[in-house]
């Protein structure tokens, strides 16, 4: 029983679930929605990857594209790939094609998140906290 409990505890599964990794829809959220979600989590671990299938591909391209624009991330690594995806209407499997981009922060990342921080500030955007 101590060797089963010990090779579960021992399962790499760094590559199965990323804590750094957004699953971009193409569907369920607003594009704004990822961009956000991609300063938080560059915020929390300096790099991001963004992962998508088929139609959900342009999503991510758009949300790095606009994060690099604003000067807020590099790229640091793309890969394409197809997957097999079982079609549940046909049976049988059909490829998909597949997008992953890894986002680093630029050098000035924080003081373009602070100076965004600031603005929203004097604007009012942020929700003002209680004493």
């Amino acid at each position: 029983m101590e060797a089963i409990t010990e090779g579960v505890n021992n399962i790499n599964i760094s590559d199965s679930y990323k804590k750094n990794r957004i699953q971009v829809s193409n569907t369920k959220k607003p594009l704004f929605f990822y961009v956000n979600l991609a300063k938080r989590y560059m915020q929390q671990h300096n790099e991001v990857e963004l992962s998508a299938l088929g139609m959900a591909i342009a999503t991510v391209v758009t949300v790095a594209e606009i994060l690099k624009n604003n000067g807020l991330a590099v790229e640091k690594k793309i890969m394409t790939s197809t997957v097999d995806i079982k079609d549940d209407s046909r049976g049988r499997p059909v490829q998909k094609a597949k997008i992953e981009i890894l986002l680093g922060k630029t050098e000035n990342f924080d003081e373009l998140m602070a100076a965004a921080a600031a603005e929203d500030g004097e604007n009012g955007d942020v929700e003002e906290q209680g004493a």
